[in-house]
């Protein structure tokens, strides 16, 4: 029986985040997808990540974004959809910064963060922003924490206010998620408050395409650092069913 050949897959990391947030899954996956990572700079708007990622990306291939990579992933389809194979969106969102309160506060959230990053340092923003995008029964987990204090150290504040303005303008994509026709995974932790399991059913439900729903237990939104091996579990069948 002839081998199937090995799929192009890029992986999309989010805010803050790098290659290192993807490792387990390219390793995992390597046997049926040949995986690269994309890695942002000073980009400052979702459609100039999608670009960058476009520029190294082959021909037809696989997408997987976490975060605010998965939003990249969305500006992906839009630019290219004749180019994605495959779509997952893990811990992610869809809809643009909400025109009122919410929207405004989200936007002091994040520059607050930035300030402590400029004045104290990328690890003490780290260590504060940390606790509630993990699983609260992995707080104590030293090694997880650390490596993810460790991973948003190896950036600078200029790129985190980049990154910052790219998501605070992010646009809506419901009119992507209405036009994926490829099979789509949507994948969230169960005790993930930012991007909750809700709303990755409710984008599925947008997708005309086959989709899978995964939401991953004892898992925050750092699902792929947090439960590696139920992630690219998740991904193996998104890949070959």
């Amino acid at each position: 029986m002839k081998k199937r050949p090995r799929i192009p897959l890029l992986f999309l990391p989010g805010l803050l985040c790098d290659r290192e947030v993807w490792e387990y899954q390219t390793r995992a996956l390597a046997d049926i997808a040949e995986c690269t990572t994309a890695e942002w700079n000073g980009e400052d708007s979702l459609a100039a990540m999608a670009q960058a990622a476009l520029r190294i990306a082959p021909e037809r291939f696989a997408v997987a974004g976490h975060s605010m990579g998965g939003r990249v992933a969305l500006e992906i389809y839009r630019a290219a959809p004749e180019r994605v194979q495959y779509v997952a969106l893990l811990n992610t969102g869809y809809l643009p910064l909400p025109q009122d309160a919410s929207g405004e506060q989200e936007a002091r959230n994040r520059y607050a963060l930035l300030e402590i990053a400029k004045t104290q340092g990328m690890r003490a923003m780290a260590r504060q922003w940390l606790p509630p995008m993990i699983s609260p029964a992995r707080h104590a987990d030293g090694a997880l924490t650390e490596t993810i204090v460790e991973m948003f150290a190896r950036k600078t504040p200029e790129i985190f206010e980049a990154q910052i303005r790219a998501l605070l303008s992010r646009p809506d994509a419901t009119p992507v998620l209405e036009q994926i026709r490829c099979p789509a995974l949507l994948l969230s932790g169960r005790e993930d408050g930012w991007s909750p399991p809700a709303r990755h059913a409710e984008m599925a439900k947008k997708v005309p395409g086959p989709s899978t729903v995964v939401t991953v237990p004892d898992c925050g939104h750092m699902s792929t650092l947090e439960q590696p091996a139920a992630v690219a579990e998740a991904m193996r069948r998104w890949l070959t069913d």
